[in-house]
């Protein structure tokens, strides 16, 4: 899906295409977002705002996209992006990812943001618990001939995250992008069970926890924070780890 295999997690309200070209020659992808795309998601973000947290609240989220995604590639940037996106509804599942397929991009359907204003229209976490939901969703943005992938959480009480990954996969999806919770093990059983590129998040920090994820069956690593400093200590750890356990770099 992308090569180096490390990517760059979206972070609320931040994640736009100048913070993905800023680190553009050590990651292999960057998920721009996450980009509320009907009323009923505007909505709850505006609810998110009012509580001082950062969001995306363009005019136009479509426009948006196509505005972010083209700086990108008229940067001719090695990095492959992506764009994390919540939705109550389908349509606007399905126009982001023509989108998406015109530059060669990754449409993240977010299944992962637990605030309670985005779960009580149907967003993030709650689509974990609604399998069928989810996978129509993942079934319209492939039908786009995009890259799909979806962000989860690991460790939600009554979600079972391997019957999660294997409804995205048979929907037509490409990837899983894991908060592994301190649930680390979820990583290798959805790689041993699935054909997903599975990208393990949370903790990766050195060449330890880059290690672990990738001997557990990650095919990549992401990280949040360390991102808006790709210059730092952090961010250069993980970068350099990352190349070295490669399989090229592991024979």
């Amino acid at each position: 899906m992308f090569e180096p295999p490390l990517a760059l997690a979206s972070l609320s309200g931040e994640a736009d295409a100048e913070w993905a070209l800023a680190a553009a020659d050590h990651a292999g992808a960057a998920f721009l977002g996450g980009i509320a795309l009907d009323a009923p998601a505007r909505e709850a973000a505006r609810r998110l705002v009012a509580r001082d947290r950062k969001e995306f609240l363009p005019a136009d989220p479509l426009a948006f996209i196509d505005d972010q995604l083209a700086t990108v590639a008229d940067a001719e940037a090695t990095i492959r992006p992506g764009i994390n996106v919540r939705a109550a509804t389908k349509e606007p599942i399905r126009e982001a990812a023509a989108i998406c397929a015109d530059y060669d991009a990754i449409l993240e359907i977010n299944a992962h943001c637990r605030q309670a204003e985005l779960c009580a229209v149907g967003c993030g976490e709650s689509l974990l618990a609604d399998n069928g939901r989810l996978a129509d969703y993942v079934a319209v943005a492939a039908a786009e001939e995009a890259a799909v992938s979806v962000k989860v959480r690991a460790a939600v009480d009554g979600v079972d995250l391997l019957a999660v990954a294997e409804a995205i996969e048979a929907a037509g999806g490409d990837g899983i992008h894991i908060d592994a919770m301190d649930s680390e093990p979820v990583v290798g059983a959805v790689a041993d069970a699935t054909k997903l590129f599975v990208i393990a998040n949370n903790g990766v920090r050195d060449a330890d926890s880059v290690r672990r994820y990738r001997r557990l069956g990650a095919d990549a690593v992401s990280v949040g924070r360390p991102s808006r400093d790709p210059g730092g200590q952090v961010f250069g750890r993980v970068a350099d780890a990352v190349v070295q356990h490669t399989p090229e770099a592991n024979p």
